[in-house]
């Protein structure tokens, strides 16, 4: 077992997106991989969202947030479908999600997903 306290209030890597304030950290990495998860392990870290400029990302694996401070504006590209998510919202991306985000005064999320570390 691992235990990582006060992980929510240290300040996640930046991205480095020209324009764009967003910023993803792995808190944990899982050890294992095999081939039913594509030789990917469980990584679980927080990603904050500036406002500004949305950030525009296409998944390539699978993620699950949840939504710890403030409310991410989500856009489903292919559908066009919009979302709010607000703290305490549970969110699901599939691998090839097309999502835009932004938010009106900043966000943090929390999250699991199965890709390579950072």
């Amino acid at each position: 077992m691992k235990v990582k306290h006060q992980a929510r209030h240290e300040d996640p890597p930046n991205l480095n997106i020209p324009g764009v304030g967003a910023f993803l950290g792995d808190v944990f990495v899982s050890e294992l991989a095999s081939a039913a998860n594509k030789n990917q392990p469980l990584c679980a870290g927080f990603f904050r969202l500036d406002a500004g400029n949305p950030l525009d990302y296409t998944y390539d694996y699978e993620e699950m947030k949840l939504v710890v401070e403030g409310e991410f504006h989500l856009t489903e590209v292919k559908t066009g479908k919009k979302f709010v998510a607000k703290a305490g919202d549970a969110l699901y991306f599939a691998d090839g999600d097309h999502i835009i985000f932004s938010t009106p005064h900043g966000a943090l999320g929390f999250f699991v997903g199965q890709r390579k570390p950072l």
